[in-house]
């Protein structure tokens, strides 16, 4: 039998912690010295890493700037279309308005050397024209007194269409629920150029039109002239 001294447990491992450290020590050295031994520096990578981390944050701040940029063009580009399709706009109604006061001129010189009567009312150029939507007609004529001294025309003008509608023919008259109507006054002295919208109901099919002008203070027309869908 044999006796051996008891040693406390914290002077037993005050005795191997230094060989432990020694041990990590040598260990990580070991590890290190066989990264360096197959090509890889721990401080160079580090260093890589870093200038990585910099090169991708400078690249992602080139391309949020890009991405405005590009954002900033298409913008520009967009505003650009709008102005070139609205000058383009512009330009055909200016065409169309020139060729339409070509055609008034040419309709006042064949008007002035055929010569008319003083102070005769004639409707010229009448025309009724089916729009895109169905139901929808625009009408254009040209009102003129003859003579180089025609005084001054007031009064109005009806609209009175034929319509097919179920079957049955029936008419319709413009102004009938807004006597009065601004939009449908004439005053003028020579020529007066008449734009007018017309709404129908889908349904229905239009026959045609009859233009009627009154002058102020007198119940029944001076002109009558119908016309139908061009």
């Amino acid at each position: 039998m044999s006796v051996r001294p008891h040693h406390p447990w914290y002077l037993r491992w005050s005795l191997l912690l230094p060989f432990v450290l020694a041990a990590t020590a040598f260990a990580w050295w070991a590890y290190d010295s066989g990264l360096e031994l197959a090509g890889f520096y721990r401080g160079k990578a580090e260093q890589e890493l870093s200038r990585l981390r910099d090169q991708v944050t400078k690249l992602s701040a080139k391309n949020e700037q890009l991405t405005y940029q590009i954002a900033q063009f298409e913008r520009q580009i967009q505003i650009e279309q709008a102005s070139n399709q609205e000058t383009s706009k512009q330009l055909k109604n200016l065409a169309d308005e020139n060729d339409r006061l070509q055609e008034d001129l040419v309709f006042f010189q064949d008007l002035t050397a055929t010569g008319s009567k003083e102070g005769e009312l004639g409707v010229h150029r009448l025309r009724l024209d089916r729009d895109k939507m169905p139901g929808e007609y625009n009408l254009r004529m040209l009102l003129v007194r003859g003579g180089q001294r025609a005084k001054q025309f007031s009064g109005s003008y009806q609209l009175v269409a034929t319509i097919v509608e179920n079957g049955q023919v029936t008419t319709h008259v413009f102004t009938q629920d807004t006597p009065g109507n601004a939009q449908f006054q004439l005053n003028f002295r020579y020529y007066q150029r008449i734009e007018q919208r017309i709404q129908l109901p889908p349904e229905t099919h239009l026959e045609n039109i009859q233009v009627r002008i009154f002058e102020k203070g007198v119940a029944e027309p001076r002109v009558r002239q119908n016309v139908s869908p061009s």
